[in-house]
């Protein structure tokens, strides 16, 4: 249960996981709140006919207000932000990780979430409702749709903007010849905009948690080493599963950074390839420190066993052997990877 900190910028939950960091193969990522800044901010709203702008926005940011989700939090920012009426009270509220949630406010029942929560609800999209939000899917925008009272209401497109520190997170992580892959909820044509962004060249969209789950035990079947790196509730059960999770310590919540092994504290993304490549170079050195040690001790064995090497000196040089190690291993304090 030690607590580490690098810098004030990554704790180290559990030690393992900075040994596991160094053999990693596959950057397994989340979009909202990991690349991006995890703020978006509601830009469109489309209603039906039979249902108006202002008071679907206000049941929707009403029913949001129980989540815990960055994307539930957007809405209910942004609600407040452009109004400043005094939300309803909701109850009965149910989350469907990886895909929205309901709730019951101001005598509505509200399903908010993508176009797989809305078939749970029986309410499948209609091709008016598809064709308006096509142009907001077309730019990278996230839609959240929603029912009420089991009617097709309309959706929220929500556009959030990168982390300014992410093309070169990425770009440091291929250096270092680890394959950064784009793990999301969001639809295909969200996910691929901002991954085109990046230069990220592999792209899961629309993945429930069991989805995530399934794509890295996949990885890890087949020989590589996985690290995910997310910040929501979404991303719990993968960060648990992966050989290291790395969980956003500030804008993630509570379940995530339980659930993992290192926590960037202030979601510096920015820290990662160095993590990685400290890791790497960490276990160079323990290898390095291991030999020398190993050797030194089997040579001074021998000296010893010839009558070479006189039990005073065999202490010292012993000791003198464990300071070498141990001035080695501070070097990696300073360390820091050459651009």
């Amino acid at each position: 249960n030690m607590l580490r900190m690098l810098k004030d910028k990554v704790m180290v939950r559990k030690p393992v996981g900075i040994e596991a960091s160094g053999g990693v193969n596959i950057l397994f990522t989340d979009k909202t709140g990991t690349l991006t800044k995890g703020e978006p901010v509601v830009t469109v709203i489309g209603t039906l006919p039979g249902f108006e702008r202002d008071a679907l926005f206000r049941l929707a940011a009403a029913a949001e207000s129980l989540s815990e989700h960055p994307l539930g939090k957007a809405v209910v920012r942004s609600y407040r932000a452009q109004s400043g009426d005094t939300l309803p009270a909701a109850s009965d509220f149910t989350l469907y990780p990886g895909q929205g949630i309901v709730a019951q406010t101001d005598g509505h029942r509200i399903w908010a979430g993508n176009a797989a929560l809305m078939e749970r609800a029986q309410t499948p999209l209609s091709p008016a409702l598809s064709q308006s939000a096509e142009a907001c899917l077309n730019r990278g925008a996230t839609l959240i749709y929603l029912s009420v009272d089991g009617e097709p209401a309309g959706f929220m497109a929500l556009e959030d903007t990168l982390r300014p520190a992410s093309a070169g997170m990425i770009a440091g992580i291929k250096q270092l010849a680890v394959k950064p892959l784009l793990l999301t909820g969001d639809s295909a044509k969200a996910a691929r905009a901002i991954a085109g962004k990046l230069d990220i060249q592999e792209v899961c969209p629309g993945c429930l948690p069991e989805d995530k789950l399934r794509r890295i035990r996949q990885d890890q079947q087949s020989g590589c080493s996985v690290c995910m790196i997310g910040d929501g509730i979404n991303d719990a059960p993968a960060l648990k599963c992966a050989d290291v999770g790395i969980a956003m310590g500030g804008v993630g919540s509570d379940i995530a950074v339980d659930a993992a092994d290192i926590v960037l504290v202030k979601d510096e993304v920015e820290e990662l390839p160095h993590l990685l490549a400290l890791s790497q170079h960490m276990m160079t050195v323990i290898k390095l420190n291991l030999t020398f040690s190993m050797t030194l001790n089997f040579l001074a064995i021998a000296l010893a066993i010839t009558g070479k090497l006189s039990p005073v000196v065999g202490a010292l040089v012993h000791n003198a052997g464990s300071v070498l190690v141990i001035l080695n291993s501070a070097l990696l304090l300073k360390w820091r990877k050459k651009q």
